[in-house]
């Protein structure tokens, strides 16, 4: 080889090397940030690495402190574990009901080691846990999916589940796993006959009655809808996104707010364990559903008098206006605190924190065999239901809500769905956090049960008014138990707290709250009672509801539609209810809102946890006389402001129109197969590889980063 020769093109290049070298290690001046700072913060694996910067609330803190792998593992509550059961429970699985974790030493949120040992801080960590492990253990690929399918079901997907698969990725799902309240809602028709699920769902309808619509689907098109309204209408239209790949069926639908089933705990164990021992994964199986099969509605006949095919009975029965719990309770485990002597107390300890109450478990403070005893008479589908159409058998009706001892079958409501300047949300009126009204608002109706001048105040709306109300507050000479910050004399490492049990909370309540009543509905005989009980506030628009940083949702007659704007907003949602819905598995209490106890004993302990309350050197907090002189906790708007912002983003991610349409074509696949006469035959077989090229042509360029490399 002979010397090598600098002419100018290859000093040219050897400069260039030489400067992107220089930029790659040391940034350019006018870049912000260097490369080399940056690469300075990534973590080896297998070393400690402390920062000097505090994370913002909700990053991992092993961006912080490689701890290796986290000491909980929950995933997110489904259906009530006494409802179904499951035979041969999985761990992963177990931890889904919402089992109380142990408390651990927070994290270090700075270099000084300081903690915040305020629960609702501890609440929030355990909640980042829980999500980290949902977010990374979704499936990647078809083959993923597949697997994680067999291995959680014991059955081969549904026919049509390759469809379904793509049309979930074209619309861009988050996570194609989580579907598991379709699997709990159908498990116990395993041990109903199919053709009893066709009979009932082709004429539930037929007397009006009874309050149920029926859609028909015949040759991949809705050709009827009897008995309907503007549910099932918008339901038709959802239906109509992949219609293509369905089966003819014929799908009840409940046109009440109200849910239906309640079928007792024995009856139910009985039906669980027989769908468990049926599950079966032939090593073949037909990928389609079977034709023509008997039963359903025959769509050549007009006149329903002229119909003599079989039928079968519901065994509705009515009991509008009477205590739920009396029929609830039957579908609750014999030992739960329904059908025990357990205490409120004890009942209390399984899903509340000690100090003040704080919920630590959604899913249980809206589990009626936990916590109905104590509600019992505080809200009005418990203590006085305005329609209640009920039956103890196991019949194939479709409803928006339930409660968790309800045996309905979940779809996505359909106000979600329908464009509704009342329910959706707009960003036109949202403000950005820092410029909201540090305050709690909330509107609506005296909604919610059947109202009488002697039952009013057992209502769930209304004692949230008069609770947040600082001149009832005041007549009443109220007290709330919160959390204060302990005093000492020399100041101490770690911020530490006490209850309160004397908060005084009227001009708290005036200075914070904007709750209340625009008009008064659903009273015997009329409502002329609340005459001299409320002063009616003016009428507000959802969108102007979000100047407030704090929105609280509550139920109405069931769920409330306004959840999903609530949480699309840059406000932070409280949420408080009873009532099941669809996306409850796709979100976090603590990480994408704040749960509320139905009896509202903590609501003053969280507002003053994020407002604040008092100074620091005890001075009054308050205009005029400060009631509570002894109180001071610092505000934490920072955490709320990371609850909100959590919230929303997920939101926008995981509850769009389009994953109401991958719910509903996913349940309706389902649907179709449990209603088949041969389904433990048919459903899809393959490993998953026959769409290998289709995830790798959909995944293409979303990792790209730095310079599109993967991985940065």
């Amino acid at each position: 080889m002979g010397p090598i020769e600098l002419n100018k093109r290859r000093i040219f290049f050897l400069l260039g090397g030489i400067i992107a070298f220089y930029i790659v290690f040391h940034g350019l001046a006018f870049g912000g940030d260097s490369l080399k700072d940056v690469a300075s913060h990534i973590p080896i694996p297998g070393h400690l690495t402390p920062t000097e910067h505090k994370p913002p609330i909700g990053q991992d803190e092993d961006d912080i402190w490689d701890l290796g792998p986290d000491p909980v593992s929950v995933v997110p509550p489904q259906s009530h574990p006494s409802a179904t059961p499951d035979p041969d429970p999985d761990p992963a699985k177990a931890a889904q009901s919402g089992s109380a974790v142990p408390h651990i030493q927070p994290t270090p949120t700075a270099a000084t080691t300081h903690f915040d040992l305020h629960p609702i801080a501890h609440l929030m960590e355990e909640a980042d846990k829980q999500w980290r492990i949902y977010e990374t253990g979704a499936s990647a690929t078809f083959r993923q999916t597949v697997e994680k399918y067999r291995s959680r079901y014991g059955r081969h997907p549904p026919p049509g589940f390759t469809d379904w698969y793509k049309f979930a990725r074209k619309k861009n799902v988050v996570n194609v796993d989580d579907f598991d309240q379709i699997m709990d809602d159908l498990r116990p028709f395993w041990a109903v006959k199919p053709s009893d699920i066709r009979v009932h769902a082709a004429h539930m309808w037929e007397n009006a009655n009874f309050g149920v619509a029926v859609i028909h689907i015949r040759n991949h098109k809705v050709i009827r809808i009897d008995n309907g309204s503007w549910r099932s209408d918008t339901m038709a239209k959802v239906i109509e996104t992949f219609i293509e790949f369905l089966p003819d069926m014929d799908i009840a639908m409940n046109r009440l707010d109200q849910p239906r089933l309640i079928v007792p705990w024995e009856d139910m164990q009985q039906m669980l364990s027989q769908e468990y021992k049926s599950r079966v994964m032939p090593p073949e199986v037909v990928d389609s559903f079977t034709q023509k099969l008997p039963g359903l509605l025959d769509m050549d006949i007009e006149d329903m008098a002229m119909d003599n095919s079989t039928r079968l009975s519901e065994d509705w029965f009515f009991r509008p206006g009477k205590q739920y719990m009396e029929v609830a309770s039957k579908a609750c485990p014999p030992e739960s605190p329904a059908r025990s002597n357990m205490s409120i107390a004890q009942a209390d300890q399984h899903y509340k924190e000690s100090s003040t109450g704080l919920i630590n478990n959604f899913n249980l403070s809206s589990d009626l065999c936990t916590v109905g005893p104590a509600i019992q008479d505080l809200h009005g589908l418990l203590y006085s239901a305005s329609s209640i159409i009920a039956s103890h058998k196991l019949v194939p009706i479709f409803g928006e809500c339930k409660v968790n001892i309800n045996n309905d079958i979940l779809f996505p409501a359909n106000m979600y769905y329908l464009h509704d300047v009342r329910y959706d949300y707009n960003a036109e009126e949202d403000l950005d956090w820092r410029d909201k009204e540090d305050n709690i608002i909330w509107r609506g109706v005296t909604s919610g049960g059947v109202q009488t001048d002697d039952n009013w105040q057992r209502m769930h709306r209304q004692r949230l008014v008069q609770l947040f109300n600082g001149t009832h507050a005041k007549e009443t000479n109220a007290k709330a138990k919160i959390l204060t910050q302990k005093r000492f004399e020399v100041p101490q490492q770690n911020t530490t707290y006490e209850p309160f049990d004397k908060f005084k909370p009227d001009q708290f309540a005036e200075q914070h709250g904007d709750i209340g009543f625009v008009e008064a509905w659903g009273c015997v005989p009329n409502c002329s009672f609340y005459d001299s009980v409320f002063s009616w506030k003016p009428q507000v628009s959802l969108t102007s509801q979000f100047k407030s940083k704090y929105l609280i949702d509550v139920d109405g007659h069931s769920f409330s539609g306004r959840w999903h704007a609530f949480l699309q907003s840059k406000s932070l949602g409280f949420k408080a209810t009873i009532f099941r819905e669809w996306h409850d598995s796709r979100l976090f209490a603590w990480r994408h809102f704040v749960p509320v106890d139905n009896r509202y004993d903590d609501l003053y302990a969280l507002m003053t946890y994020f407002v604040g309350y008092g100074k620091p050197n005890m001075e009054h907090a308050t205009e005029g006389h400060d009631l509570n002189p002894q109180v001071y906790i610092a505000p934490h708007a920072k955490e709320a402001q990371t609850l909100a912002k959590q919230g929303r983003e997920w939101a926008n991610k995981s509850l769009r129109r389009e994953d109401i349409e991958v719910y509903m074509f996913r349940l309706l696949l389902e649907y179709g197969r449990i209603m088949d006469d041969n389904r433990d035959h048919i459903g899809y077989s393959g490993d998953g590889s026959d769409l290998d090229k289709f995830d790798a042509s959909e995944g293409k360029g979303e990792r790209k980063g730095l310079w599109g490399v993967a991985g940065w």
